[in-house]
């Protein structure tokens, strides 16, 4: 599964990095980012998690 961070969308709400921090973090630019290009399997439902739980829709794991 690859995440990736709509920045354009994202509105830095940081609710993404308090789901799955393993994955996702809050950036210098006050956004959220993805610190893995591929998600370990053990985080793969916290991943979803957060990608559903986005206020905005601005996270993608496929």
């Amino acid at each position: 599964m690859i995440p990736k961070v709509d920045k354009d969308t994202c509105i830095g709400c940081g609710l993404c990095p308090s789901i799955c921090p393993e994955v996702f973090e809050m950036q210098d630019d006050g956004k959220a980012g993805t610190i893995v290009d591929e998600v370990p399997s053990e985080f793969e439902d916290s991943a979803k998690e957060a990608e559903s739980s986005c206020p905005v829709n601005a996270i993608e794991v496929e």
